[in-house]
């Protein structure tokens, strides 16, 4: 690893820092280097709030240093006026003479416009410096921004014979839960990372799950349900209007305290409308958590980027089968007793 990899390292380490915070800006982190030691460093801790360069220099006791030192960034810096000024301004500004990046932004207001404004003032810039792991990182940012649409990732667990519910129909009162505690608990940390969750309206009514963070400390995701004739129940945890939800439906609109009912139309394509609501609002990424008609529709429609599977050790014998997806690319985690399979959609 040279030296420009080692702070860009540690650029993407603090930027990762932000997750569940920043959305829908993206995640990133900020070292000031002069002589080979850090003298500012700094992310963007809050979506609103500063950006990353912008804390890191503040960050700087010594700011008559900024003339000779290094600025590290795994994301090109912004050069339009949003909720904060430029951060290429604020570069020139203190005339920082090098800046070295991780990649560049493909948001239309930024895409290449902050390099020209630092180059133009006579800044060094490399581009480039661990460049899969920066397009790693922002990858919800990315995916909204260039296919106007979320970064979907599907999630279920499923038995060793292949089933992820019981048979409903029987009389049987078997016990219905799959994996482990500790599955149970990254679940939840995967929801404090994401700005939503769905599941359609027979995994709300078989299993009145809340979709809440309860096991880690982190943000709720918005709660999105499907629910297309409104015959849900109104004393699901779903309801009960402690975090934003979304009800899909096709009868009608209506908006109550953390409970907005959105009409979209039945004769046309439930996923599209549902993914161009959702991007219309700047949500950046969904977990579809079920049920095995929604992720199917999801997967047939080649709508998802990432699916997450558990397979525990229990067997069904008989139930509702698991979603069938292209095996292609994946990577396998043990979790606890269970095995946690990521598949890409490549």
């Amino acid at each position: 690893m040279n030296i420009d990899e080692k702070y860009m390292q540690i650029c993407l380490l603090l930027a990762k820092q932000g997750m569940g915070n920043v959305a829908p800006n993206p995640m990133v982190g900020c070292v000031i280097v002069h002589n080979d030691t850090i003298i500012g460093q700094g992310f963007h801790e809050v979506y609103g709030g500063p950006h990353a360069e912008v804390n890191a220099v503040s960050n700087v006791k010594d700011k008559s240093l900024l003339k000779e030192s290094t600025l590290y960034v795994n994301l090109e810096p912004c050069a339009h006026f949003g909720k904060t000024p430029p951060c290429a301004n604020l570069i020139v500004e203190h005339q920082i003479p090098k800046v070295v990046i991780g990649c560049i932004d493909t948001f239309s207001k930024v895409s290449g416009k902050g390099i020209t404004k630092m180059e133009t003032a006579g800044t060094k810039v490399t581009v480039g410096v661990l460049e899969k792991e920066a397009l790693e990182l922002n990858k919800r940012f990315f995916t909204f921004h260039t296919k106007k649409r979320p970064y979907i990732i599907l999630k279920w667990a499923q038995t060793q014979d292949g089933f992820i519910d019981i048979d409903r129909t029987s009389s049987t009162n078997m016990d219905n839960w799959i994996t482990t505690p500790a599955s149970k608990k990254l679940v939840h940390q995967w929801r404090a990372e994401e700005q939503s969750i769905m599941v359609g309206t027979n995994t709300a009514f078989n299993d009145n799950p809340s979709l809440t963070v309860r096991e880690v400390e982190g943000n709720n995701p918005i709660r999105i349900v499907l629910d297309m004739d409104l015959r849900l129940p109104e004393n699901l945890h779903l309801f009960d209007k402690t975090v934003p939800t979304l009800v899909i439906n096709k009868l009608k609109n209506e908006t109550s305290t953390n409970l907005e009912l959105i009409q979209i139309n039945a004769d046309k394509n439930l996923l599209t409308q549902i993914l161009q609501e959702l991007y219309n609002r700047d949500i950046q990424s969904v977990i579809i958590e079920g049920g095995a008609q929604t992720l199917n529709s999801f997967i047939t429609q080649k709508l998802w980027d990432e699916a997450r599977v558990f397979t525990g050790k229990k067997t069904f014998k008989k139930g509702l089968e698991a979603p069938g997806i292209d095996k292609s690319s994946k990577f396998t985690t043990p979790i606890d007793s269970d095995v946690l399979t990521t598949y890409f959609n490549d």
